[in-house]
Formats: structure tokens, C-alpha cells, sequence
């Protein structure tokens, strides 16, 4: 018998690795015995199955419809305002965003309420919604493992969502270009693709609170308000809540500049506890080139600089690679509260 090759050894490794790390996962979800098969079985027909229902979908449509309708409002009230600003601004484009016009919002204003919504509305009835069905025990006796269908469904609601974003970014990209009369710059298109990135990742934290709490809660109509609620309290009360928390953690002395300082950094530290703080300072940051600081601007740091020079797109990526970091991370950990209360739940009829 001759001995085992350096190649058969690896992929054994590796073999036992996986198996071990997939152990790991069904412990921690409080499965036991082992499971035959991938885990990943049909997952392509959950994927391709609920992204056609989204799309398809009559609430979906007419969700498309009050965010075009609005975006667009928006936008040409915007183009309307910058028209001016064509020879004096390198990043006319990026002011489509974020220039307002009374009595409407900014358009970043619109996406910023819009966005929770429409990921809401895809996630509230995901998993109680098969249930009140009955067809839960149907769908997994395919087989179809409880991996597949979980991701499946996140994976639909994200494809879902970042379709939706995308054709909406396009759409307001050709509607300045038709209005204004100029192409925008390459700089200016890098940052309105790593805002679209942002506003994916933010939309995924809204699924995953909405899909978590369509597990743990079985009526469609109390997992979806639970959602809105904390999606109310982040985007009104949250501002006024964390005064009263900073007041708890820091004494602040008015003759003592540190102390205010320290306050004011614990309240920022609390604000971004939110999905709505991350997406607006990573959104000012990237759709505002001179923004410069998301936090406390010191007298040193404003020495040599030229007032309204814009950053560079690496320095403004440095910026906000904190809060794109947070939002990533806030989806990965509400996903997998989200696996392991599914995986723990009992689905038989």
C-alpha cells in the first residue's frame, strides 16, 4: 500500500476542517446528530423562487413606483438648483443627492426614510409568512435544508433590493446628464458606486431585523410592526435618547473643555449605534468631498488646509471605513441571530 500523497493530505485537512467548522455550526444552533448531504441543496431554486415573487410582487410595485415618483421630484428640483453651480463645482453630480429645494427634501433625504421601508417590506413575512401558509414543512421535504431556505430568502431580498438601487442610481444618473448637459466625471461616478454599495448594506441591516423578527414573532402583522417601530425609534427618538444616555456615562463641567469634548464623543459613539447615523456620515462623506472630519474638527487639523478644497477619494474612504465597516458587521451579526433562532425553531405542521 503506498503512503498518501502531500495532496491527499491537504485536501483531507481542509475535508476535516469544514466538517468540523459545519459541527461547530449545528451546536451552536442545537442540532444534533449529523445531516447527510450539503446544507446548500436547493438553494438556486429558493434564490430564483423568491427573487421572481419579489420582483413580481403588487406591494413591490407599487413601492417602485412611490420611490421613483419621489426620487424623481427630488432630482429635478435638485438639477434645478445646481444648474448655477455647473462652472463652479468639480462634483455638480454628487449635489443631485444631496441639494434640496423647498418644500421638497434632498433626495438622500428621500432614500434615507425610503430604503427601510422597502427592505421591511421584503423581510417581515418571510419566515412566519410560510408558516401561516402551512407550506414550511412542504418546502423542506424537497429537500431542502434550513440553510438553503434561510439564505436563500436573505440572498432574494438583497438581489431584490440591490435591483431596485441600481436602476434607481441609473435612472438619476441619466436624468443629470439629460438635464445638466454634462457627463460627470470618473471620481464622481467611483463615489456614486460606493454610495450605492453603502445603501445596499444599509438596506441589509433593515432585512435582517425584519427576517429575524419574522422568526421569532409568528403573526405577519406583528413581526412587521416590531420592524417599523425600531426603525421609528432609530430614525426620530434615537437623536434626543442618546443626550439622556451621554448624561449617564460623562459629568460634564462647563469650564472644562475635556469633559465637553468626552461627552460629545460618547454621544457620537451612541448616535452610531444607529443604521441611520452610519448611512448618513458615510453618505456626507461620500457625496461631500470637503467634508473632512465626522467627528470633533480641531484647530490643528484645519492648520494649511485651503477652505472648500475637496479630499481626495482614498482620504474620504479612510473616513468612513469605520462606518461602512459597522453596517457590514451589523448585517453579519443579525443574519446569524437570525440562523440560530431558525435553526432552533420547530417547524413541524
Amino acid at each position: 500500500m503506498q503512503p498518501e500523497t502531500t495532496t491527499n493530505k491537504a485536501k483531507s485537512s481542509v475535508t476535516g476542517w469544514l466538517t468540523s467548522v459545519r459541527q461547530g455550526f449545528d451546536i451552536f444552533a442545537g442540532r444534533s446528530g449529523p445531516r447527510e448531504g450539503s446544507p446548500w441543496t436547493g438553494l438556486d431554486a429558493v434564490v430564483q423562487r423568491e427573487f421572481n415573487d419579489n420582483l413580481t410582487s403588487v406591494r413591490m410595485r407599487l413601492l417602485q413606483a412611490l420611490v421613483f415618483v419621489t426620487g424623481f421630484a427630488a432630482a429635478y428640483s435638485a438639477i434645478g438648483e445646481i444648474k448655477n453651480l455647473v462652472s463652479e463645482d468639480a462634483f455638480v453630480f454628487l449635489k443631485i443627492f444631496t441639494v434640496s429645494k423647498e418644500p421638497l427634501p434632498s433626495f438622500l433625504a428621500f432614500l434615507s426614510f425610503l430604503i427601510p421601508i422597502v427592505a421591511i417590506t421584503l423581510g417581515f413575512d418571510a419566515i412566519n409568512g410560510e408558516f401561516n401558509r402551512r407550506t414550511m414543512s412542504r418546502i423542506l421535504a424537497q429537500p431542502i435544508y434550513r440553510d438553503a431556505l434561510l439564505v436563500g430568502k436573505f440572498l432574494a431580498g438583497l438581489a431584490t433590493l440591490a435591483v431596485f438601487l441600481v436602476a434607481l442610481w441609473l435612472f438619476l444618473m441619466g436624468l443629470g446628464m439629460l438635464l445638466i448637459g454634462l457627463p460627470p466625471s470618473g471620481e464622481e461616478i467611483l463615489r456614486g458606486l460606493l454610495f450605492l454599495v453603502a445603501a445596499i448594506a444599509y438596506g441589509g441591516v433593515w432585512l435582517a431585523i425584519a427576517m429575524l423578527f419574522s422568526i421569532y414573532f409568528r403573526s405577519t402583522a406583528t413581526s412587521a410592526l416590531a420592524s417599523l417601530s425600531l426603525w421609528l425609534m432609530f430614525a426620530v427618538f434615537w437623536p434626543m435618547i442618546s443626550p439622556m444616555l451621554t448624561g449617564l456615562f460623562v459629568t460634564i463641567d462647563p469650564f472644562d473643555p475635556r469633559t465637553q469634548l468626552a461627552a460629545f464623543e460618547v454621544q457620537q459613539g451612541i448616535d452610531r449605534l444607529s443604521p441611520n447615523t452610519l448611512f448618513a456620515e458615510t453618505s456626507m462623506a461620500l457625496l461631500n468631498p470637503t467634508t473632512r472630519s465626522l467627528g470633533p474638527l480641531m484647530i490643528s487639523q484645519l492648520q494649511g488646509m485651503v477652505r472648500g478644497a475637496p479630499l481626495p477619494l482614498s482620504q474620504s474612504l479612510l473616513l468612513i471605513w469605520p462606518q461602512l465597516t459597522g453596517l457590514l458587521a451589523g448585517l453579519i451579526v443579525l443574519f446569524t441571530l437570525a440562523y440560530a433562532a431558525f435553526q432552533r425553531q420547530e417547524v413541524r405542521a
